[in-house]
């Protein structure tokens, strides 16, 4: 009895919590994610850290576009991205980050942003609050 137990329950084991990349993790929390399928621009966002992130991009009035979930060492695509300044936000290990420098999205553009290193040693990041994060 205790084997079949055992066999039963551990296949639930073997398999991780983790999201897989491009997985909306808080969608009941954000508003529906905003598309322009006539601005034919994308960003790609590259996570080269030891660490999974969450990516956040807002509009020039900080507003939210879109979120996803990237694992260390991979990459996503947001396509069909409004034409507007992009602030890029996001959640690294237990803290929150902003990016100081504001991505310029012009119809057909293809702009591609890396994460290199843990933002939290480096000034082009300031540290910005879970309330401010996850405001619509």
């Amino acid at each position: 009895m205790k084997k079949i137990l055992i066999i039963l329950i551990l296949p639930f084991l073997l398999f991780s919590q983790r999201g897989k990349t491009g997985d909306e993790l808080f969608k009941n929390k954000f508003p529906p994610n905003v598309y322009n399928k006539v601005s034919n621009s994308s960003l790609t966002i590259s996570n080269n850290v030891d660490h999974d992130v969450i990516v956040l991009i807002r509009d020039q009035s900080k507003k939210y576009l879109r979120h996803t979930y990237i694992r260390n060492g991979d990459f996503f695509t947001f396509k069909d991205i409004p034409i507007t300044r992009l602030y890029v936000q996001f959640k690294s290990l237990e803290f929150f980050f902003e990016d100081r420098e504001r991505t310029v999205i012009n119809f057909g553009e293809k702009h591609t942003f890396n994460f290199f290193y843990d933002a939290s040693m480096e000034g082009n990041y300031f540290k910005i609050s879970e309330e401010e994060f996850f405001k619509p």
